[in-house]
């Protein structure tokens, strides 16, 4: 195995600050949420307070990258990194563009099909045309496009490889996948978003997206690093997850088993690549 060019590791070492990039891609954004969660639930004018709850939410959604470029923007060779990783596919093997593009519809298409062993309905397999959730004045649609965009360009610009400086890439894609779970809480406050609605739903379902959160970080990363750090398949991969999760007429079970499958497959890249996941250095 060879190891990843020279510049490209010592890029990953000038990542220095998890600490203060994680606090500030936390506190900042939450400070936002609350904030929204309470707009959100005010009955008097509810479209109106709806409406401002969503874009409360949204400076929220931003702030991590601004965060993150605001480190990145002391040194130009930061901004160099960045463009280079929006555009590096000359050397990306065609089965890891592939599994970033379908691999979660794949997921979730074998989960609706194994769910149906346990007496759930075909007709999950219907495209709707409508989604489980609301996000106030913006379209949904457009939420699934851009919250996607937006997060990626934060834990992929800085978040990720500041971690990874530090850590091999198992510990890395664990203590971010925790993080991330912990981040998305405020959301279940905003009334209808679809944290809120998953709650509502039952436990199990809400402790289930926070549990896919660990192996879907893990096939990530695995992705991410394995196209030498390609920010735009980490954006696709994320959008795939939640549009594909939302077109069909999906059952909250047959997530549960998705979840189980993300499991499954994430430990089997695991084990065929440990060096890869626990190597301190950088591999491919």
């Amino acid at each position: 195995m060879k190891e990843i060019k020279k510049n490209s590791i010592l890029t990953i070492i000038n990542y220095k600050h998890p600490i203060l990039f994680y606090s500030l891609a936390t506190i900042i954004p939450w400070m936002f949420w609350f904030a929204a969660g309470y707009i959100s639930h005010i009955t008097p004018v509810k479209e109106l307070y709806m409406n401002l709850a969503s874009i409360i939410g949204l400076i929220g959604l931003v702030s991590p990258v601004i965060v993150a470029f605001w480190l990145m923007n002391k040194e130009s060779d930061f901004r160099k990194d960045l463009y280079y990783r929006f555009f590096n596919f000359k050397s990306v093997k065609p089965i890891y563009l592939i599994l970033t593009v379908f691999l979660m519809l794949v997921s979730i298409l074998l989960a609706q099909a194994i769910s149906l062993l346990f007496g759930h309905s075909a007709s999950q397999f219907v495209i709707t045309g409508h989604y489980t959730f609301s996000s106030g004045v913006f379209p949904v649609w457009f939420l699934l496009i851009i919250a996607p965009v937006i997060e990626e360009l934060a834990w992929h610009s800085y978040g990720t490889d500041c971690l990874r400086n530090k850590f091999n890439l198992f510990k890395t894609s664990l203590i971010f996948g925790a993080f991330w779970g912990v981040w998305h809480v405020p959301l279940s406050l905003i009334k209808d978003y679809y944290q809120s609605n998953l709650v509502e739903t039952g436990l199990i379902y809400g402790v289930n997206f926070l549990v896919s959160i660990i192996p879907y970080v893990l096939i990530m990363n695995w992705l991410y690093y394995k196209t030498n750090r390609n920010i735009l398949v980490t954006i696709i991969f994320h959008i795939t997850a939640g549009f594909f999760n939302e077109i069909f007429s999906t059952h909250p079970d047959s997530k549960i088993i998705q979840t189980v499958l993300l499991i499954v497959f994430a430990i089997f890249i695991v084990l065929k690549e440990k060096d890869f996941f626990f190597n301190a250095k950088l591999i491919e």
